[in-house]
């Protein structure tokens, strides 16, 4: 199994991204997906999740509200779009098949003026 995240970069405070994570296993639909991110300074922390079928979502209170979390099935990905960014929201973002070890090589986020 491996995961791809694409998407990152740096950004304006208020400003948007949207992270992308492929998928290349044919049985991405039996994973529940999750985002999660890091920084130095702290543990990495689950940011969203989202069912095996995509219609129950979960979110930290960091992030509820401004991130949104999706899956398209058919092509074995998972995405984050990012609306109204601050600057803790600054981390690695890594993409995750919840509770296994599949991650992927994470992408810097980095929101700043």
């Amino acid at each position: 199994v491996q995961l791809a995240e694409s998407g990152g970069g740096a950004v304006q405070p208020g400003g948007s991204l949207r992270l992308s994570c492929a998928a290349s296993v044919f049985t991405f639909s039996k994973f529940p997906m999750s985002w999660w991110r890091q920084t130095p300074e702290k543990a990495r922390e689950l940011v969203a999740v989202i069912s095996r079928g995509g219609d129950d979502t979960e979110y930290s209170d960091d992030v509820k509200g401004r991130f949104t979390i999706s899956r398209d099935n058919n092509n074995n990905t998972v995405t984050l779009i990012m609306n109204n960014l601050n600057p803790d929201d600054t981390a690695v973002y890594y993409c995750n098949a919840l509770r296994t070890d599949y991650w992927g090589q994470g992408t810097q986020v980095t929101v700043s003026s």
